[in-house]
């Protein structure tokens, strides 16, 4: 038998492959589909299952590519109604690879179709679960992600407590924890950064396991949950109805087109420029009107929360062997419609002596020079509530890059803002779509908060853990 885990740490998310005499099953596979059939073809092995958790809000999954590759059969559990061919299972249900067990646990509360996997071994002893967005590592996942329902998030939260009281807690304590996502993603809110432990563990210190009763399970759970980015509800609707074959628009969004014609397709069908180069890249000259979205950071669920339109048309400015895997980790998240990228990258646009623009950056140390000498020094930070509640530089103000959008009129056009966020990545996000929707006064302070604070020399509000804000 084999087990492994298969961790994406952009999106913070854990699908699964197991193997045994020959048969192989995929929990809850990201949209590209060679990891898993590699992974088989190295073993010898036939993908016989693809097990979903439930109905995805946080990426578009790779199931049904998967399955017309395979012929693998697609599992939800009880209550889901895709839209395509797919066996709906019955709870406690079981699925035989080869030697082992899959045992399905219907677990709803996350959302209504939510389910476990339950792996039982040749010997059949019960060994782990695969516990999708059910239980975390320190956590649970969210009540308010489902799709379509008339319960609320309240009610939600209750089913969850009884799920996770009458089918996972009596399991042995020695079972091991797969949870389907790790510190980062937002479909939980105090997750760990371990992406597995035993449940025994999970039993004496996950917060969520500590409450007495389920009135208090509910108000713990429910407490402090921010709103999910725009694009959840929009991933889920496609994981449940159907999407597009990844293969094509992979085709599509890997067109190569010269400066001329980049700039062409970008005038004529309105589409957005992304630049996912670095921000120190960025920052020393880009295209007009282009926004910096960097690969080296959580690029899919930014643009997700920036972008209010799966249908966009996108053309991307990359790093040279950087483009397909960035049209790939659109399509993660929906974004199907990248219609190509620049050819030769900025290198091409500059040497053809296009229009460029580029950013103010100042260091840490200059910064705070100029902080010294005029302490109202108009400052944007662009973290997250909960980190700036839990330490900020005194007079600056809170303008969450997640929110930019909606927020745009707190902006005075008539200041120069020093803009920054925990290291350098969001500001520069941040920045680039406020130059793109003509906003000029903006400084960038390299390295942000974290280097800010290394300085030792500007004042701070007390520092509260962030956790005890939730």
């Amino acid at each position: 038998m084999k087990v492994e885990q298969i961790y994406t740490g952009c999106l913070a998310e854990a699908a699964y492959y197991i193997e045994s005499e020959g048969e192989a099953a995929i929990i809850d596979p990201l949209r590209e589909t060679s990891p898993y059939l590699e992974r088989a073809t190295a073993d010898g092995a036939t993908i016989k299952y693809i097990f979903e958790t439930h109905f995805h809000a946080d990426f578009v999954s790779g199931h049904l590519d998967l399955s017309a590759k395979t012929g693998a059969t697609i599992v939800f559990g009880p209550t889901a109604q895709p839209g395509y061919t797919a066996h709906i299972a019955k709870d406690d249900e079981e699925f035989p690879v080869g030697k082992v067990t899959i045992r399905l646990l219907h677990t709803p509360g996350h959302t209504m179709e939510s389910s476990t996997f339950l792996l039982i071994d040749e010997n059949g002893k019960e060994t782990a679960i695969f516990t999708g967005d059910t239980l975390f590592i320190g956590d649970v996942g969210r009540p308010d992600l489902a799709v379509k329902t008339d319960l609320t998030r309240e009610d939600l939260a209750g089913y969850l407590y009884d799920s996770l009281h009458t089918k996972i807690l009596p399991l042995p304590d020695a079972v091991i924890v797969y949870p389907g996502h790790g510190a980062g993603s937002a479909c939980g809110k105090n997750m760990s950064k371990e992406i597995t432990d035993t449940l025994g563990n999970q039993k004496r210190f996950n917060y969520a396991l500590q409450a007495r009763s389920k009135e208090e399970f509910v108000k713990e759970v429910t407490a402090g949950l921010m709103p999910p980015p725009q694009y959840f509800p929009k991933n889920a609707v496609l994981n449940k109805m159907g999407y597009e074959r990844v293969d094509a628009i992979l085709q599509q969004g890997t067109q190569a087109l010269s400066p001329a014609a980049f700039e062409a397709a970008a005038n004529e069908v309105g589409a957005l420029m992304i630049d996912v180069r670095t921000a120190q890249e960025f920052a020393k000259g880009f295209i007009l009107n282009s926004v910096n979205i960097g690969l080296e950071g959580q690029f899919a669920s930014w643009v997700g929360t920036l972008v209010p339109d799966l249908k966009q048309p996108i053309l991307l400015i990359a790093p040279e062997g950087k483009e397909e895997e960035a049209v790939l980790r659109l399509a993660r998240v929906g974004y199907d419609n990248c219609i190509g990228y620049l050819l030769g990258g900025f290198a091409s646009w500059q040497a053809e002596n296009r229009a460029v623009d580029t950013i103010t950056f100042v260091t840490a140390d200059t910064f705070v020079e100029r902080y010294e000498k005029n302490p109202d020094l108009p400052i944007l930070d662009v973290r997250r509530k909960s980190e700036f509640e839990s330490e900020h530089i005194v007079g600056a103000e809170n303008l969450p890059l997640d929110y930019l959008n909606d927020n745009m009129a707190r902006i005075d056009r008539r200041k120069t803002y020093y803009v920054h966020c925990a290291g350098g990545y969001r500001s520069m996000v941040a920045i680039s779509i406020l130059k793109a929707r003509g906003f000029t006064n903006l400084i960038d302070v390299a390295g942000g908060f974290a280097a800010i604070k290394k300085t030792g020399n500007l004042p701070l509000t007390d520092y509260v853990c962030p956790t005890t804000l939730l």
